[in-house]
């Protein structure tokens, strides 16, 4: 772009050069050769314009690619200089951690059912089709209140104390389900922070073993070594921290299940208690 004004420049010079030599010759053509002139001045105007505009934006996006690449760059030192060792046990626990906190929540949310919906139609399929209607609408619907459900209406021939202790039965069974795997996330969220400070023990015993077999406590003897506990350090500390964040929802989560199961179970007893009235 900068030779094209260069060039763009020169003409403007000879052109210029040209209409003083014209207009010695030709009065009369100097007004319309101006203006011809001072249009080309325009364009190398605003060239000039349109390339400063370019100059000044380019120099912005790079700037910010840099900074993209560099936070990367840095992350990836970082992990290096924190020691293949342990920041690749703490990687790992990582990634088993959120392996496990997705498959828990996968199946949370598959587990939850509209319990409203479900208990309007066992209550409807009593009322039409009696217990094999209401079994039926249990086996046609997911989850595990369903389950529950189904297991108290086989019961149901026997008496309402009967449903109540199938019921409360199955309903622990279906909680062991629900909990199923919790313990091992709660491990790895133990297990993240620990490895980082047996990394900081062993990062500050290489330091000291240094400044033994050199006889000197300089700071740049020992930096590498309190560098690579600090890194395992943060490192298994932030593995931690986003493991508990997903754990602490999936708590919640179980809870508002087991709730939800305990609400709707009794809700089911009262129906049949009222079905059963109703017969006699």
């Amino acid at each position: 772009m900068k030779k094209t004004l260069s060039i763009l420049a020169i003409f403007g010079l000879l052109n210029l050069n040209a209409i003083t030599v014209m207009a010695q010759d030709n009065p009369e053509t100097i007004t319309e050769i101006t203006d011809s002139t001072a249009t080309d001045s325009l364009a190398v105007d605003s060239a000039a314009d349109t390339v400063l505009a370019v100059e000044e934006i380019t120099p912005v996006a790079t700037e910010e690619e840099a900074e993209e690449a560099s936070f990367h760059q840095v992350l990836k030192e970082k992990f290096i200089e924190g020691g293949a060792g342990f920041m690749g046990i703490v990687l790992i626990t990582l990634i088993l951690g959120l392996a496990l906190c997705i498959e828990r929540i996968i199946y949370l949310n598959l587990a939850t059912t509209n319990t409203d919906k479900l208990l309007s139609d066992i209550d409807d399929a009593l009322k039409s089709g009696g217990i094999e209607g209401a079994k039926g609408v249990c086996r046609d619907t997911p989850g595990p209140v369903a389950s529950i459900f189904y297991q108290g209406l086989e019961r149901s021939p026997e008496g309402l104390d009967m449903v109540e202790k199938s019921i409360v039965a199955y309903g622990s069974v279906q909680m062991g389900r629900l909990e199923r795997n919790t313990s091992w996330i709660s491990l790895f969220i133990a297990l993240a922070p620990m490895l980082g400070f047996m990394g900081t023990v062993i990062g500050m015993i290489g330091a000291f073993d240094a400044i033994e077999a050199n006889n000197n406590i300089s700071p740049a003897l020992v930096a590498g070594g309190i560098k690579v506990a600090l890194l395992t350090t943060v490192f298994g500390l932030i593995v931690a921290m986003i493991l508990q964040v997903f754990y602490n929802y999936i708590i919640a989560k179980i809870d508002n299940l087991v709730n939800t199961m305990e609400d709707a179970s009794i809700t089911l007893i009262d129906i049949l208690a009222r079905e059963e009235a109703a017969k006699k």
